[in-house]
């Protein structure tokens, strides 16, 4: 009979943790309710990637010289220009494809025993440049890394790296936005799948920014990256889309 009151006790304290162990699994599971159905959608990122080549290319390449006399510069610069106009003609180069930009001029005056400019003009020098646009990017390549070859024929040349462009980008982008699209309905597919629900409608898309980068760059900015210092380049699209689950 000692033990009654102990056994009774038990017992109470045995039903107290039962309780409450159920009153906290309801707790858990109306959470759990709750969360399941306010998040009634997901949000995903999907990209898509392709590689594209220039079909456009703008070169520069500029020529100098330099006299006592300004006549005598301008006379040198004319001739150096007519140098590199036959240059390019016999490289392929149409003749009106060659833009020839305004002769620049600087003095350079005589110094002083000081270390102070004089007003005595101790030379002239002249300088211009030519452009090239074209579509034929293989070659204007290979051009701009020989044009110094025009050194030979006693011009001061410096050629620039050329810039390369994709003029079909606007209709790619369209192509490429839809693309990833694509792929992030796929990846909310496979995360809906292992969740043991299904996709919907898709309810909100936002386009992230365009990398066009060179082959096999990690390069990327919030801004975008439009890379022309590159023949071939990849190019890269981004959606953030939010998605209906059921």
């Amino acid at each position: 009979m000692n033990d009654d009151p102990k056994k009774k006790w038990l017992w109470i304290t045995a039903a107290i943790l039962s309780l409450g162990l159920i009153i906290s699994s309801l707790i858990i599971s109306q959470g759990m309710v709750q969360l399941k159905s306010a998040g009634n959608t997901i949000t995903v990122t999907g990209s898509a990637k392709q590689q594209i080549k220039s079909d456009w290319a703008v070169w520069t390449g500029s020529f100098s010289t330099h006299n006592i006399e300004l006549p005598g510069a301008y006379a040198q610069i004319k001739s150096n220009q007519e140098k590199v106009k036959a240059y390019l003609i016999d490289k392929g180069i149409l003749e009106q494809d060659m833009i020839f930009s305004s002769i620049n001029t600087d003095i350079k005056y005589a110094l002083l025993p000081n270390g102070l400019y004089s007003n005595q003009v101790e030379s002239y020098y002249l300088r211009q440049q030519v452009e090239i646009r074209s579509k034929e990017v293989d070659k204007i390549t290979v051009l701009s890394r020989e044009a110094t070859d025009l050194i030979n024929q006693g011009v001061e040349f410096q050629s620039y790296p050329p810039q390369y462009f994709y003029t079909k980008l606007a209709d790619l982008k369209i192509e490429m936005l839809s693309k990833a699209t694509e792929d992030s309905m796929k990846r909310a597919e496979e995360i809906a799948k292992y969740a043991n629900s299904h996709v919907g409608g898709l309810k909100a898309a936002r386009m992230g920014v365009f990398q066009i980068t060179p082959l096999y760059s990690n390069e990327i900015s919030d801004y975008g990256v439009n890379d022309t210092s590159s023949l071939d380049k990849e190019i890269t699209a981004v959606m953030n889309c939010e998605f209906q689950i059921k």
